[in-house]
């Protein structure tokens, strides 16, 4: 049976590009992530507990498409209130860059925006950093998750272990997201990302948004128990397109005037 088949419901075989294959593969990967990331899940969910406790905010950043998972952690319902997305755009609005670097979809490799990045971001020394990217190879990346180190803050990676070990770093140190991080989240996404092989070669369909994004609602529910343990009250969002959401989420965001963007980003 070729990968990727099973039987549909009819009990004819799955085709190998399909949403049946896709399922099962999707499947696959997320009972992977449960399996062998719950250790991990909590040793993070400590660091990041006892950073809110401290007053401390989550900065969170992707490129690409792990951007997606840095808005999965910060300024989102259900999500944590102490929460900030850096994004590369920070650039463009905070420091006047040309909004043309923007347009570059590999401007993620360069190292140098690391430091103009956290420059442009309001870091306290009670943060920690999240830093989601399926390769954990890029500049940008590396050279953020670099300087956090160096400024102190504890460092937590979602990435993929797997593609990751096969692929060279392109920051100038030769390190790696998955080397430098206190913690590290893996995935389980394959080389590649892509899970479905095509007949000529290549693949199609990927999951590591899918896994990246359970791993930091995992990370989510684990801190928020964490607080309720210790008879804390979490400083959790609302939905703002829910009655009253826009004056809990206003309340809480005062105690961290000027430390995180509106919005998440």
């Amino acid at each position: 049976m070729t990968s990727g088949q099973g039987e549909q419901a009819d009990g004819e075989p799955t085709p190998p590009v399909s949403a049946d294959a896709f399922l099962a593969r999707a499947h696959d990967a997320i009972d992977r992530v449960a399996a062998t990331q719950r250790g991990n899940i909590a040793e993070a969910a400590d660091i990041v507990a006892d950073a809110i406790r401290r007053g401390g905010v989550v900065q969170a950043f992707g490129t690409g498409h792990s951007q997606a998972i840095a808005m999965e952690i910060a300024g989102r319902a259900g999500g944590l209130i102490p929460t900030n997305r850096i994004a590369l755009r920070d650039l463009v609005i905070e420091n006047g860059e040309s909004p043309t670097m923007l347009a570059d979809p590999r401007v993620e490799r360069d190292p140098g925006l690391a430091q103009r990045l956290y420059d442009a971001t309001p870091v306290d020394p009670a943060d920690v950093f999240i830093i989601a990217s399926n390769s954990g190879i890029n500049g940008s990346i590396v050279g953020l998750a670099e300087l956090a180190k160096e400024r102190g803050h504890p460092l937590i990676a979602i990435t993929s272990l797997e593609h990751s070990e096969q692929v060279e770093s392109r920051h100038p140190s030769g390190d790696k997201l998955g080397e430098i991080a206190d913690v590290v989240l893996d995935n389980a996404g394959p080389f590649g990302d892509a899970v479905l092989p095509l007949p000529g070669g290549g693949a199609v369909c990927a999951v590591s948004t899918i896994t990246s994004a359970l791993l930091a609602q995992f990370l989510t529910a684990e801190v928020v128990r964490r607080l309720l343990d210790a008879g804390e009250t979490p400083p959790v969002y609302l939905s703002s397109n829910v009655p009253e959401g826009d004056a809990h989420n206003d309340a809480l965001l005062k105690r961290y005037e000027g430390r995180i963007r509106r919005g998440g980003g």
